[in-house]
Formats: C-alpha cells, sequence, structure tokens
C-alpha cells in the first residue's frame, strides 16, 4: 500500500507547490504594476533580481538565460579583439538597433581590477549604445549582457568561436589571437581543439600571416603532436 500512496502524495505536494508559487506570482505581478512608477534604477534592480531568480530555478547551463542590466559606461571593450567593420555595415547595425531595438545581449566578463566588465562578443552593438544618444536614451544608459566569467585565455577563444560562428572573422584577426594563445603556453592540439581548427587550417594561418615565430618553439606535422 505504502509504495501506491507514495506517488499521490507526491503529487498531491506538487500540486500544491505549483498552487503557491501562481499566488505568489499573482502577487509579484500586483507588487510590480504598483512599482511601475519607480526610479528607473530600482525597476532595474528588480528585473535583475527576478532573472537570476528565474534563470536559477530552470537550471539550464546556458549564459542567455540569465541576461542583466548593467550600466553602459561600465561596459570596455577587451584589448585582444580588434574586429573591425566597415562604414556601412556599422551603419546598418546602427540603424536594426535603432528601428528593431537589442535584439542580443553584450557577452561580457567581469574585471576583477576595475570591477567593470570586459566584452567578450559584442564590442560594435556596444559602441553603438554608447555613442548614438537615442538608443542610449531609449536603454536609460544601460546595456543587456550575459555574463561568461573565464580565464583571459578562454575568453580569447569564445572571442574567435563567436566571431567566427558569425562567419566574420578575420585572418589577421586570428592570427593575433593564436598568437596570445601561444603566449599562454597553448598546445597546438589545445589550439586546434578550443578553435574548431583542424591541422591544415593552423597550418595555412601561420604561413599566410607569418607566424613562424609564434610557433617556433614547435615543428607544426599534418598530425597533432
Amino acid at each position: 500500500m505504502s509504495r501506491k500512496k507514495q506517488p499521490v502524495e507526491a503529487q498531491a505536494i506538487g500540486a500544491q507547490i505549483t498552487d503557491t508559487i501562481s499566488v505568489l506570482m499573482e502577487q509579484l505581478q500586483s507588487a510590480l504594476v504598483a512599482a511601475s512608477g519607480a526610479a528607473v534604477e530600482d525597476r532595474v534592480a528588480h528585473y535583475n533580481a527576478l532573472v537570476a531568480m528565474a534563470a536559477e530555478h530552470v537550471n539550464l547551463p546556458h549564459p542567455a538565460l540569465g541576461m542583466q542590466l548593467v550600466p553602459v559606461d561600465t561596459v570596455q571593450g577587451n584589448d585582444y579583439n580588434p574586429n573591425k567593420v566597415a562604414p556601412p555595415e556599422m551603419r546598418l547595425l546602427q540603424l536594426s538597433i535603432a528601428k528593431d531595438g537589442m535584439t542580443m545581449p553584450v557577452v561580457v566578463a567581469d574585471d576583477s581590477e576595475s570591477g567593470n566588465y570586459t566584452v567578450v562578443d559584442g564590442f560594435h552593438r556596444t559602441t553603438v549604445v554608447k555613442t548614438v544618444k537615442t538608443v542610449r536614451d531609449s536603454l536609460a544608459g544601460y546595456m543587456p549582457v550575459v555574463k561568461l566569467n573565464k580565464s583571459i585565455q578562454d575568453r580569447i577563444t569564445s572571442t574567435v568561436r563567436h566571431n567566427m560562428a558569425r562567419g566574420t572573422h578575420q585572418v589577421e584577426l586570428s592570427a593575433k589571437l593564436v598568437t596570445a594563445l601561444k603566449k599562454h603556453n597553448w598546445s597546438n592540439e589545445r589550439i586546434g581543439m578550443e578553435l574548431g581548427m583542424d591541422p591544415d587550417e593552423v597550418l595555412r594561418l601561420k604561413q599566410i600571416t607569418g607566424l613562424a615565430e609564434a610557433f617556433a618553439d614547435k615543428e607544426f606535422s599534418r598530425a597533432w603532436q
């Protein structure tokens, strides 16, 4: 009898929890409506707390589920990704954000030294929000971000992957970032694995961009050492 009774009890407890959450959600909704006239910084604080709580509740390992709003002036570019966008594309990006709003958050990492945030992906979106007054004002001076807190070398590879996934990564930029990874004592195999490159691709990169000095410590072969 206990085996049959236990699922029923579990279902009853689950239903009770669901009902409790529904009541609390209704109360929260009423409270948020009542606070709709609060200062923007207070509403942003409410938003960030609610999103963080929801992300923890859903418990899925994807940074996008925990998007936060941070002051745009606390978001700074990094010093390892000199990616360039041609003026026409930059104007199109500006128009897109002006017309459609921010549809993708900027990926950032905490900067422990300054207490600010360093861009991992989204430098040009950040530039638009910082410099175009109408866009900045529409966001009340905030930037939607998701945090990807990793070591500097892991952030470099994340930047490369984001750029390459969009098909916008430049050969010269790839060379610069691969060189930076070598300075962090990453092996050729690890670089290839993390950047999604096979040995031939990294070899061509070396030949095209003159990375011989960066790889002088080891000889490249067509198979990982």
